[in-house]
């Protein structure tokens, strides 16, 4: 089993910049792809960003070019770094990893959630 816990969500004014963690606690496991998504009140969950284990990352457009993740695989930790936030940034913020863990005969891959953090952009 893993757990992942998010951090670093809060009330920032448009232009400014958070920085939010996911951190991965368990036993045994290989983080492979991790995921930031978002919900504004009344709309769907929606992928913002995802990063692969080599680092290789995607972007929704509607963040390219202001959101970086990133990912620190020593510490099974992904980072997304979201500068010039508008308005309608202002989501719960959710992680989602995918993990490969050995269970006998085989290597199997699980899918997990956070909890969620909320980033509010308001003047």
């Amino acid at each position: 089993q893993v757990q992942l816990v998010e951090s670093g969500g809060g009330l920032v004014q448009p232009g400014g910049s958070l920085r939010l963690s996911c951190a991965a606690s368990g036993s045994e496991f290989t983080l492979t792809s991790v995921g930031w998504y978002r919900q504004a009140p009344g709309k769907q969950r929606e992928l913002i960003a995802e990063i692969q284990r080599d680092g290789s990352a995607d972007y929704a457009d509607s963040v390219k070019g202001r959101f970086t993740i990133s990912r620190d695989n020593p510490k099974n930790t992904a980072y997304l770094q979201m500068n010039s936030l508008k308005l309608e940034d202002t989501a719960v913020y959710y992680c989602n990893a995918r993990a490969i863990m050995f269970m006998p005969p085989a290597f199997r891959e699980f899918d997990y959630w956070g909890q969620g953090t909320q980033v509010t952009v308001s003047s």
